[in-house]
């Protein structure tokens, strides 16, 4: 395959670097593992622990997706505390590390959430982001007064206005209207303005109640794929989080949104791309297969088996674990969903896995990039995608955590220092100065 040109020559550039916390790890049978942190999941020291592991990594952040539903609780310790509220205990325990969470422009109002997302910038000194996302789920709809999901299209208009209101209320305070004089004017009164949003979705007065954030604005993050995500994050977003299961996948993609950033009018180069990545550590291979093959026979057998069977439309009871995969119809004869069962049929093409390999790999990531092998094998991974158009860094998607976590820290981010491809220590106090990005200037 023929290398895709390098996206910027700047030679001040870096990786950016995320963890994306969830549960005890990625792996949906990390819980399961007699060492696993499962009674530690509600225990907000568990969280300030990996976040200061991050934070000794220099990462550029943490985040937190979100879920409004509780899933199969059989299944796995998936959700528990709310992500805002263990952010606000975890920024207290860090100094330098980023802050970011999912919050629903389908569920939430823009006040609410301009309020919360402020909030946390002040009691941070700067250092939150926002994933805007539009959810997805009917079990999540029925929480919240819906009987199912709005329209695909009609989430997104929303989220469009959503983001919108909100930036207008983190602008409603002048950065100048605190005039702290003692003998009757506290804050300007000209300084503090209403929006008087009058829209389709809302209708917003203002101004906020909280003042402008430290960082002007929280980093607005991105993650859909679909062709109106991709259109919200060439116009909104400021960093990005994609999916790619390999190489040419993640240059479509990046070449795709840098392409739709540029003709929005903005600089591609601002804006880092951060796909999905699962990384299995070992001071081998060999052992980081064992590490990798240990989690994936923790899969309760016959509940996966039928979860392919969903995935692939095939009766996967009988097939023999540690066999290579049957033959499965191509993408053109199968008659479902054709996304997910396009990447199964990537992994078999690409990896020939046995059946418990291919479980073990829908299991932790799905359709994200996983590598498995020696620190400085992985290293070399993620320098061809950073240097050939796939990615301006990762987010970085431990199958079990903390261990997972700190296996990356404390072996590849040395090899990445040591190539000048990632920082050695923090040179900014904000999450927009770990990201190179420009506070936004007051609007009075």
């Amino acid at each position: 395959m023929a290398s895709a040109p390098a996206p910027d020559q700047d030679p001040d550039r870096r990786m950016h670097l995320n963890l994306f916390i969830f549960g005890c790890g990625h792996h949906k049978a990390a819980w399961r593992h007699p060492d696993s942190p499962a009674e530690r999941i509600g225990d907000i020291t568990y969280f300030e622990g990996l976040a200061r592991t991050a934070e000794r990594g220099r990462l550029d952040a943490v985040f937190f997706a979100d879920g409004h539903a509780t899933g199969d609780v059989a299944s796995g310790p998936w959700w528990f505390l709310e992500p805002l509220t263990t952010l606000a205990a975890m920024s207290r325990a860090t100094r330098h590390i980023g802050l970011v969470s999912t919050v629903s422009s389908t569920f939430y109002t823009p006040f609410h959430a301009a309020r919360l997302l402020a909030s946390l910038d002040h009691i941070s000194g700067g250092r939150v982001g926002w994933n805007v996302v539009t959810s997805m789920f009917d079990t999540e709809a029925r929480n919240h007064g819906y009987e199912r999901m709005p329209a695909h299209q009609e989430r997104y208009a929303r989220a469009e206005e959503f983001v919108e209101v909100v930036l207008g209320l983190w602008d409603s305070w002048s950065d100048k209207a605190f005039q702290y004089d003692r003998d009757g004017v506290f804050a300007d009164p000209d300084l503090v303005r209403p929006i008087g949003h009058r829209g389709e979705h809302f209708q917003v007065d203002g101004p906020l109640n909280v003042p402008r954030p430290v960082q002007g604005n929280p980093v607005l993050f991105q993650a859909g794929s679909s062709e109106q995500g991709r259109t919200l994050a060439a116009r909104r977003a400021e960093a990005i989080y994609s999916v790619a299961y390999d190489l040419p996948s993640a240059q479509d993609y990046y070449g795709d949104v840098k392409a739709r950033i540029r003709q929005a009018g903005r600089d591609p180069r601002s804006v880092a791309i951060m796909p999905g990545l699962v990384t299995y550590v070992g001071s081998t291979e060999r052992e980081a297969r064992a590490k990798q093959r240990e989690l994936d026979e923790l899969l309760p057998t016959e509940e996966s088996l039928r979860q392919l069977g969903l995935f692939t439309e095939q009766d996967c009871s009988d097939w023999e674990l540690d066999a290579p995969v049957p033959e499965l119809p191509s993408l053109e004869e199968f008659t479902g969903p054709k996304g997910r069962y396009e990447t199964i049929l990537r992994i078999i093409d690409s990896e020939r896995p046995t059946v418990r390999q291919l479980l073990g790999r829908l299991a932790a990531g799905g359709g994200h990039c996983t590598m498995v092998g020696t620190p400085e094998q992985i290293a070399d991974r993620m320098t061809r995608w950073y240097e050939n158009g796939g990615a301006d860094g990762f987010n970085l998607m431990p199958p079990s955590l903390p261990g997972g976590i700190e296996d990356f820290v404390d072996h590849v981010v040395p090899v990445l220092q040591q190539r000048g491809l990632f920082r050695r220590e923090y040179e900014a106090d904000t999450l927009r100065g770990h990201l190179g990005l420009e506070r936004p200037p007051s609007p009075h």
